[in-house]
């Protein structure tokens, strides 16, 4: 089956769910007619209609029926409860894909009642700039199609690389959670530059585009970063000056310990 064919119902309509919506619909990947989205918040309905123009339901067993991919992207919270609702309904001929942090493959299928095509997804908000970085992993009953059905998707929303279900709760908390510590830079790097006198606007748009810029040249050169970071910290420079009093603080760690702890939490909504 061809992307362009499948029915696509989403059930949730969060931000991550808003997010991917936006971004196939933006690369004309899915025809909106094509997908339809469930919530029991009819704000949330009405927003995600308004925005992308798909079909809105509060009915998620409906939404499921109506699709040959199904797309779970409510809260590991609400997982179970879902999962009971449409177990009645659920079939081998429907393909189940899950955003749902910490919730593994197998959790799913038993909750579906044995039965699905089940894959595992962890993207990030960035999708709805085609910017996500996405991993995917083999469930249940998964063909190959189904896991080339996956990877098209979620490669039309930005990168998406395929690992070992074992490595899923890293990935949530590298990259799942890691827009949220690149914000944080930028808003630290803002704030830098307004405290040495640039203007909020100007200083928010250069320390943007600059985390932007590093990213880029990371993925397009191909260097390490380390060789990167050298060649912008010259003998004496303003550069290094600032490296030492980052690693003076203890920045490097804090990052590492910060991913470190969502991937125990991902590991305990799992358990």
């Amino acid at each position: 089956m061809h992307i362009a064919d499948i029915h696509l119902g989403i059930i949730g309509g969060g931000m991550m769910a808003h997010s991917i919506v936006r971004g196939l619909l933006a690369t004309g990947v899915l025809a909106p007619e094509r997908i339809v989205v469930s919530d029991v918040n009819a704000a949330r309905r009405d927003l995600i209609g308004k925005n992308c123009s798909v079909a809105t339901l509060s009915d998620n067993v409906q939404a499921s029926q109506r699709s040959s991919v199904v797309l779970l992207a409510v809260k590991p919270q609400n997982i179970q409860a879902v999962l009971k609702e449409i177990q009645p309904v659920a079939s081998t001929d429907t393909l189940y894909i899950s955003i749902a942090a910490g919730i593994t493959t197998a959790a799913l299928y038993a909750g579906l009642g044995s039965t699905g095509r089940i894959i595992r997804v962890m993207p990030n908000t960035a999708a709805q700039v085609q910017a996500s970085a996405t991993a995917i992993c083999r469930g249940p009953n998964a063909t190959d199609e189904d896991m080339t059905i996956a990877r098209d998707l979620f490669a039309a929303l930005g990168s998406a690389v395929i690992v070992d279900e074992i490595l899923m709760d890293a990935v949530t908390g590298l990259s799942g959670s890691g827009p949220a510590y690149v914000y944080l830079v930028i808003e630290a790097l803002a704030d830098a530059g307004v405290r040495n006198g640039l203007p909020r606007a100007t200083a928010l748009e250069l320390a943007a585009q600059t985390c932007a810029g590093a990213a880029r040249m990371v993925l397009e050169t191909g260097e390490h970063p380390s060789a990167l970071k050298d060649q912008v910290s010259s003998p004496g420079g303003t550069t290094i000056n600032g490296l030492y009093r980052l690693e003076k603080r203890g920045v490097r760690a804090a990052f590492i310990d910060a991913v470190s702890a969502a991937v125990a939490r991902s590991r305990e909504l799992g358990s």
